[in-house]
């Protein structure tokens, strides 16, 4: 059976868990990273050098890194309704899984840290005002390509550039601090919700 090792609130396993269930594979996961057994011990390194979460062990084949994980997975089981084959539909996909881990995250990342992470006590934590000016000028962004494109990122059906964005998604409707009207975005987190897996695994009451 495939293993999963990473904790299950951190939003890069949280990626992983999602697309397992998407896919329905069974799996045993390992708690591993903040809060648990530290990536830094013996048994994880010889694992990966990088010390990070998640990384799975399928049947001897292990690999870490969250998006290439999902993409892993969408492969092995065929999901070409999750994953395009035409070349150029892919590439639209991984580009917005790209973008989603790395602008859209970047921005959601401190005023998760100094809320949640950092904070000495989360329910009197207050979101610190450039970086929610700097996570909302990206969610504008996602909110006019739902908008324009919608109602999923890559146009009528979900794939896994939903992946990603949805677990930010998430987060920003989890934290609570001022935020601007954002109605696609809002249907889009609804519409997400459909999903049984997101229930589960993204919106589960964990930013």
């Amino acid at each position: 059976m495939l293993t999963v090792y990473g904790r299950a609130n951190s939003i890069n396993v949280r990626k992983v868990l999602w697309m397992l269930d998407e896919v329905g594979e069974p799996f045993d996961r390992q708690d591993w990273g903040r809060g648990y057994r530290p990536t830094s011990e013996p048994d994880f390194m010889r694992l990966s050098i990088f010390g990070v979460v998640p990384i799975i062990d399928d049947g001897g084949f292990v690999l870490r890194e969250s998006q290439t994980i999902v993409r892993y997975l969408a492969n092995k089981h065929s999901r070409h309704d999750l994953y395009p084959a035409d070349l150029k539909a892919r590439a639209q996909t991984e580009s917005w899984m790209d973008w989603a881990s790395t602008d859209l995250y970047a921005a959601a990342r401190p005023v998760f840290h100094a809320m949640i992470v950092n904070a000495k006590d989360p329910t009197t934590a207050v979101a610190p005002a450039d970086g929610v000016a700097d996570w909302a000028k990206h969610m504008k962004r996602l909110d006019q390509q739902l908008t324009n494109e919608g109602p999923f990122l890559m146009g009528a059906a979900f794939t896994i550039a939903d992946i990603p964005a949805g677990m930010v998604v998430n987060r920003w409707f989890a934290l609570k601090f001022d935020k601007p009207e954002l109605p696609a975005v809002a249907g889009y987190y609804d519409r997400l919700a459909e999903r049984r897996a997101f229930r589960t695994h993204g919106r589960n009451g964990t930013p």
